[in-house]
């Protein structure tokens, strides 16, 4: 009974996915172990360069990944990735994984209205209007047995007061997991489940000014209850997890993949 019940829970092979984001850091970890357990991935990034070379990579061992570059922060940019994914999976998805995304750091009395624009519309507009363009591709894929699912990265900055000055930001990681919990409400008639995982310190451009500095890399995995940073594996298991049969009953969830810093603090 117990092999029975395990059968196929984890598997993901032949599901089409995208991942916006998906030329670097966080984005880049996750499409790479979706490629890994034989799904067919989209990636995209505002930069066309960076993300056809990640798509190249991604797709050097035999794996299935295509860029579709686009810059989310627009509508247009939304519709041009929506109308590219239409038309490479044939009308059907069943994983988005909304992960492109700004910073913004700057002392609390110089911070600009700029960097609340840039950082909303790119954090969290951008994720309701790509789920919504690609509801039709959702739905066509989803079942009541086995949904389609949005996965939609958040962060611990959302979670806990940050120490960093990057008040648009730990704002709008806020709103992402109040999004994803609203979105997974309205959605579940339709089999659609969405949830949200929220990283903590992961090697990515971000988190460069912290990590690539040996003192500072371990001043920041000190903080951590695990006692170390993210690895690739952490936050692509999460995801796999959630678009495989095993998370097929979890919506509307903000799940911290932090080694413990918010469920320890």
């Amino acid at each position: 009974m117990a092999s029975e019940a395990g059968d196929g829970l984890f598997t993901v092979a032949g599901q089409r996915a995208v991942v916006t984001g998906g030329s670097r850091g966080i984005g880049l970890m996750i499409a790479r172990g979706l490629v890994a357990a034989g799904m067919q991935v989209v990636i995209s990034s505002r930069k066309a360069d960076a993300c056809e070379a990640a798509a190249r990579e991604l797709s050097g061992d035999g794996g299935a990944c295509v860029a579709i570059p686009a810059d989310l922060a627009t509508a247009d940019g939304v519709q041009a990735l929506a109308s590219g994914v239409t038309e490479h999976f044939g009308g059907r998805l069943d994983l988005l994984v909304n992960n492109a995304g700004a910073a913004w750091g700057a002392p609390l009395e110089e911070f600009p209205d700029s960097a609340w624009d840039k950082v909303l519309d790119t954090n969290v507009k951008s994720i309701f209007r790509l789920t919504v363009a690609l509801l039709p591709e959702l739905r066509a894929a989803a079942t009541p047995e086995d949904p389609a699912r949005v996965v939609n990265i958040g962060s611990i900055d959302g979670l806990t007061v940050p120490l960093l000055d990057n008040y648009s930001y730990s704002a709008s990681k806020a709103a992402v997991h109040m999004l994803t919990r609203h979105l997974a409400r309205r959605l579940a008639g339709d089999a659609i489940t969405v949830n949200a995982i929220a990283p903590g310190p992961f090697p990515s451009k971000m988190m460069a000014f912290a990590l690539d500095d040996p003192d500072a890399r371990a001043a920041v995995a000190a903080r951590v209850p695990l006692g170390r940073i993210g690895t690739p594996e952490d936050v692509a298991g999460t995801t796999i997890f959630l678009a495989s049969r095993a998370g097929a009953y979890l919506t509307g969830t903000v799940i911290p993949v932090d080694g413990g810093i918010v469920g320890c603090g």
